[in-house]
């Protein structure tokens, strides 16, 4: 149960090396058998109906590629692109696919220049659907690989995880039994050694080396 009161389905507990995919639609019998067919792939998915859902689940398990409906209530497709780019550099790198029984040109303009990567119409053939989602993911990865790497201590990658699940320097402290300037003291090390000025900067730009999950919590 989510702290709103919300459940979050969730169809696979994965480890790590298992690629996260938030899949959102409205209608209930597209939703789940898109989130069947994506798990037998090897994926690991998360299911939400409409844009506020979604929005809620990335900003607690933050995934590692988004398939999304445009036509849903509450908040659709597209207004929810908007929102989560305005929040870059967070999610600036988890590519997105626009999903939608539209034809029409002008809507696939309009997901392209809200920063979507790719745009598919129903129905969807999903292993073409599936092979989209590990191309993009791998050309993600690509990136990342060619980013220089950071040379952080066990300390610093440590208060980094618990700083990107949204957890303040007294709790870290609490959780690792050090006192909170210890805390500050590794997080502003790694700060300098990232080259940001904020923990948050810290965070993304070690997420994006692959120095620690991608908010994970």
């Amino acid at each position: 149960m989510s702290q709103d009161g919300k459940d979050e389905v969730v169809l696979m507990q994965e480890p790590t090396t298992v690629a996260r995919v938030l899949c959102m639609e409205d209608d209930p019998e597209t939703l789940a058998l898109m989130g069947e067919e994506l798990v037998d792939q090897g994926f690991a998915v998360s299911l939400a109906s409409n844009g506020q859902e979604g929005f809620h689940s990335i900003l607690h398990n933050c995934p590692d590629l988004i398939v999304c409906d445009i036509n849903m209530p509450a908040m659709n497709g597209f207004e929810f692109l908007e929102k989560m780019t305005s929040m870059a550099p967070r999610f600036s790198d988890v590519p997105f696919i626009f999903l939608t029984a539209l034809g029409q040109r002008e809507s696939e303009l309009k997901g392209r220049q809200l920063g979507a990567d790719d745009y598919l119409t129903k129905p969807v053939d999903f292993e073409i659907l599936g092979s989209i989602i590990r191309a993009r993911l791998a050309r993600r990865d690509g990136r990342r690989a060619r980013l220089p790497q950071t040379d952080l201590s066990a300390r610093e990658i440590e208060a980094l995880v618990w700083s990107a699940r949204g957890k303040t320097s007294g709790e870290i402290a609490s959780i690792l039994g050090l006192s909170k300037r210890t805390v500050d003291f590794h997080i502003d090390n790694a700060r300098n050694k990232l080259g940001v000025a904020t923990r948050i900067e810290a965070v993304v730009k070690a997420a994006a080396q692959g120095l620690i999950g991608r908010y994970d919590g």
